[in-house]
C-alpha cells in the first residue's frame, strides 16, 4: 500500500505514513517530493567506533538547549517559565502549516513549522523581502517565516483569534479531542440555524430521538464526556429538547462563517462539504448550539458530534527502567495468558490461573522449556510461556552511540517491544504494534522496515490518509508522529487501536497514545517551544530495529 498525502490535498507538500483501515492502522508512505526534509544520516554501523567524533553532536545540543522536554517519561508535563511570554512584537501562524526557513528565503532549508494560533517573538521591521511582499520575520529560537497568507503580525487576525486560546494539548495523552465517522452527514462552515439545518439534513427530526435511545457505542450514552474534556457535560436529551446553546464562541454567534485559511471563502453558504466514511477528526473544542453538539475542527469546520465515534485512547503506557521495574522483566502481550507452576514430582506444568493482560512480570532470569516451549520464571516461582509473554534484558552488546553517551532506541518486532536507552542506561520500555506481515521484507509487504537509522522530521500531529480502493480512509492529527526513514516509516501514536503487543500496522510502529507523548518529547530533534513540526537530517535520536 503506497500513501496518499492528506495535508497536500490542503495545498501542503509534507509526505505522511500510510494507515490501513478498519483494525489495521499503520502506515508506509512514498518517498518525499522534497530531499532536503526527510534526508537522514547514511544507515549507521554496529561497529562504529566509540571514540570517532560525531558530527552533528552541536547541532544537537544547541537544539536541546532551546528546546527542554516538555513532558517527561514518567509522564509528568513541565511548566512553561513566565519568561517565555516576552514583550513586544509577535508574529502568528494563520495556516494549518506556516513553513520556518533558515534564511529569510525559500531557497534555505526549512527547519520546521508553526500551526495556526502559535506565535513568536520577532522583530520590529522584517530581514528582507525575497519573493515575500509581506517580509521575513524572525523567530525564537532561529529561523524565519515570511508573513502573508501563512503568516501575520496582527494578533486580530480572525484565524489566529479562533485557534491561538486551544493549542495541541501537551498534558494530555491525545493532543486534541478525536471521533471517526459513524454515519456520514455534512461539515459545515457556519452554525445551522432550524431552517438551514432541516435543509442540510432532512432526516435530522426523525434521526435525533433514534441516536438518543441507541445502545451501545451508536448512542448518546457511549463517551459523550470526551467531547468536552472532563468540563460541565449537559444531558444530550435534555440538551436536544430543550434547543440549548453553551459555549459558542464569539466569531460563530449571529449565524457568522467560520474564518477560513483563505483570505477568501470560495462561498458564504452553510454546508463546507460532505462527510466521508473512514474519516478520523480532531477538534480545537465542541460547544452547543440549539440543543445539537458541533465540534470546531483543527482546520475550523462544523462537525455535528452525534454523527461521529468518540475516541479515548488506550489507557496503556510502559514502565520507566530502574524505578518501576529492574531487568530481568517481561510485558504479558495476550489476553488469553496463563501462568503455570512447575511440579517436579510429575515433571509437569499445572495451571496457575490468568495473568492480567500487558501486566508487567518480575522475573528471575531462569527459564525452561516446556514441552518445546519456552518458559520464563517469575519471582513468584511461577512459569509464563514466551508465547504470552516478551522478556526483556539489557542489551547484550553495546552499540557505538551507546557507549558514547546517545540516546537511542531498541525495537525489536519478535517481541513487539521498545526500550529507550540513554547512553548505556536503558530508562524506559514498552509494547508496540508493529507492521502486521512481521518478519517479511518490507519492500513488498507491511512489515516493518529493519536496520538502524536516526528521526529526522517529527510533528505534533499529521494527517495520514489512502486512498486504495476499496481501503479509502483519513485520519486527521495521527498524535507524535517521528519519521525515521526517507521511506515513511515512522513512530506514531495509534488512537484507533488498543491492541499493542501485536502486530497491526501497514508498516509503522504504532505506540499507545502515552506512551507517544512521552517519547516524543524525549527524542531528538527536540521540538522548539511553540512549533508543531521539527526537520533536522542527521541529528535525531537512533532508532535499531531488528528482529
Amino acid at each position: 500500500m503506497r500513501c496518499i498525502d492528506a495535508m497536500k490535498m490542503r495545498s501542503c507538500d509534507l509526505v505522511m505514513c500510510t494507515l490501513g483501515v478498519a483494525t489495521l492502522f499503520g502506515c508506509k508512505a512514498a518517498p518525499s517530493p522534497d530531499p532536503d526534509p526527510t534526508q537522514q544520516a547514511p544507515a549507521l554501523a554496529l561497529s562504529l567506533s566509540a571514540t570517532q567524533p560525531d558530527p552533528a553532536a552541536s547541532s544537537r545540543s544547541e537544539l536541546s538547549a532551546a528546546a527542554p522536554a516538555r513532558v517527561t517519561l514518567d509522564g509528568t508535563t513541565q511548566a512553561l517559565a513566565v519568561t517565555l511570554i516576552e514583550p513586544g512584537p509577535r508574529i502568528y501562524s494563520r495556516a494549518q502549516r506556516t513553513w520556518i526557513y533558515q534564511e529569510p528565503n525559500e531557497r534555505s532549508k526549512r527547519l520546521g513549522y508553526l500551526r495556526s494560533g502559535a506565535s513568536s517573538p520577532t522583530s520590529k521591521d522584517p530581514r528582507g523581502h525575497d519573493k515575500c511582499k509581506g517580509g521575513w520575520y524572525p523567530i525564537k529560537p532561529s529561523g524565519f517565516v515570511c508573513a502573508g497568507s501563512q503568516a501575520t503580525l496582527d494578533a486580530s487576525d480572525p484565524v489566529v483569534q479562533a485557534t491561538r486560546e486551544y493549542p495541541p494539548e501537551a498534558d494530555r495523552k491525545l493532543p486534541y479531542v478525536y471521533g471517526t465517522v459513524r454515519r456520514p452527514g455534512v461539515a459545515y462552515k457556519r452554525l445551522p440555524g432550524a431552517e438551514a439545518l432541516a435543509r442540510a439534513e432532512p432526516d435530522i427530526a426523525e434521526r435525533m430521538p433514534k441516536w438518543l435511545d441507541a445502545e451501545g457505542e451508536v448512542g448518546a450514552g457511549y463517551a459523550q464526556d470526551v467531547w468536552t474534556n472532563g468540563a460541565k457535560l449537559h444531558d444530550p436529551r435534555e440538551a436536544w429538547e430543550q434547543k440549548l446553546s453553551f459555549g459558542v464562541p464569539d466569531f460563530l454567534k449571529d449565524s457568522q462563517l467560520a474564518p477560513s485559511f483563505l483570505k477568501a471563502q470560495a462561498s458564504d453558504g452553510v454546508i463546507a462539504e460532505a462527510m466521508q466514511p473512514r474519516v478520523g477528526y480532531s477538534f480545537l473544542r465542541t460547544f452547543l448550539f440549539e440543543g445539537r453538539r458541533y465540534g470546531l475542527t483543527t482546520d475550523l469546520q462544523l462537525i455535528p458530534t452525534d454523527r461521529l465515534r468518540p475516541i479515548r485512547g488506550s489507557d496503556f503506557h510502559g514502565v520507566r527502567i530502574g524505578s518501576e521495574v529492574e531487568f530481568p522483566f517481561a510485558f504479558v502481550r495476550r489476553t488469553d495468558a496463563r501462568l503455570y507452576i512447575y511440579q517436579e514430582s510429575s515433571g509437569r506444568l499445572m495451571d496457575a490461573g490468568a495473568v492480567e493482560y500487558r501486566s508487567v512480570l518480575k522475573l528471575t532470569g531462569k527459564q525452561k522449556f516446556f514441552r518445546g516451549r519456552l518458559h520464563y520464571e517469575t519471582s513468584e516461582g511461577k512459569y509464563v510461556s514466551d508465547q504470552h509473554a516478551s522478556r526483556l534484558d539489557p542489551a547484550k552488546r553495546m552499540p557505538a552511540w551507546g557507549t558514547r553517551g546517545e540516546k537511542w532506541i531498541d525495537v525489536n518486532l519478535t517481541k513487539q517491544t521498545l526500550v529507550l536507552y540513554e547512553g548505556t542506561k536503558a530508562v524506559y520500555a514498552t509494547l508496540i504494534s508493529s507492521g502486521e506481515a512481521g518478519l517479511e521484507d518490507a519492500a513488498h509487504t507491511t512489515a516493518t522496515k529493519r536496520g538502524i537509522f536516526r528521526i529526522h522530521t517529527k510533528h505534533v500531529t499529521a494527517t495520514m490518509s489512502s486512498n486504495e480502493i476499496g481501503e479509502e480512509f483519513e485520519l486527521r492529527d495521527v498524535p507524535y508522529v517521528q519519521y525515521f526513514d526517507k521511506e515513511g516509516y515512522a513512530l506514531h501514536g495509534a488512537y484507533w487501536h488498543d491492541r499493542f503487543g501485536v502486530p497491526k500496522s501497514h508498516g509503522c510502529i504504532n505506540l499507545a497514545p502515552e506512551d507517544a507523548r512521552r517519547i516524543f518529547y524525549w527524542t531528538e530533534p527536540a521540538l522548539p517551544v511553540g512549533w508543531h513540526g521539527v526537520l533536522r537530517p542527521l541529528t535525531g535520536t537512533v532508532m535499531f530495529v531488528h528482529p
